[in-house]
């Protein structure tokens, strides 16, 4: 078998035996995007070069060298959202831990089972709404906690600035979003919460701001404001979503809308 050193200038370098299906495919680069440094039938000899041109073009180093690497031992199902393994939740650490080194892409980064990404793993897992065998983590998610926590085998835009200001020596904050979900499952909501509840709730704050405003309390409508992103951020989770892909969808279909303001508010056309 021929492996392949490949490069991808300002991203990555990375291994594979199969540049159309991981470079092409799946990380969607067009051949004069990437260069080929090496090939070679040892195994040993390209994991160690890999390596070694990670150190020397200054990227991270993987934690697992490609040769250690189990490649999909596990059958997940990888969607743009989310990551399903196929066992319930009260199995999952055990095979997780059976396949350490195990590596997969997703739209908005790669992701490597390691000792520490198992733990968050373990506390972000849910039980599938439609078959109790299976569970899942959200990608977006899991692409954060990899930046957050300086893992190699991150990409996209989201890992890209946050690299970059890391090297500046500037802290990124926990989003509010992140916070609010925390929040809310210390407290057990998105264990015992309700779908229907949470929007009867949100009918109530969206009254509470309307009424705000009407009595010009600006302080009162901020306050209502925020009350209603909260309940939509607990919302979104209880319906196996994050508040950050409903905002990503809702924007996607506005941004080329033409349109005219009228009474105070725009009107597509």
């Amino acid at each position: 078998m021929t492996y392949y050193l490949y490069h991808i200038p300002g991203k990555k370098i990375g291994v594979t035996s199969d540049l159309e299906n991981r470079v092409h495919k799946q990380q969607g680069y067009y051949p004069h995007e990437y260069e080929v440094l090496e090939t070679s039938n040892d195994i040993d000899f390209i994991s160690a070069a890999e390596q070694v041109m990670q150190k020397f073009y200054k990227y991270k180093v993987d934690e697992v060298p490609y040769n250690k690497l189990k490649c999909n031992k596990m059958k997940i199902n990888v969607t743009e959202q989310t990551t399903t393994f196929p066992v319930p939740v009260n199995k999952l650490k055990g095979r997780l831990i059976d396949n350490i080194g195990m590596k997969w892409s997703t739209e908005h980064g790669e992701c490597l089972l390691t000792e520490e990404s198992i733990k968050w793993i373990m506390k972000n897992v849910k039980e599938s709404m439609y078959n109790k065998e299976r569970c899942y983590v959200y990608n977006k998610a899991f692409a954060r906690w990899f930046d957050n926590n300086n893992v190699t085998l991150t990409g996209g835009i989201m890992s890209d600035y946050r690299h970059k200001y890391k090297q500046n020596g500037i802290k990124l904050q926990t989003s509010y979003f992140e916070l609010i979900r925390e929040w809310a499952d210390e407290r057990g909501l998105y264990e015992h919460g309700d779908t229907k509840t949470q929007a009867l709730k949100l009918v109530e704050e969206v009254g509470e701001t309307c009424r705000a405003i009407l009595k010009n309390e600006d302080h009162d409508a901020i306050d209502g404001i925020g009350d209603c992103v909260v309940v939509l951020t607990n919302l979104a989770e209880l319906l196996g979503v994050s508040i950050e892909d409903c905002i990503e969808q809702a924007y996607h279909e506005i941004k080329d809308r033409t349109g005219k303001m009228s009474n105070g508010t725009f009107k597509k056309d």
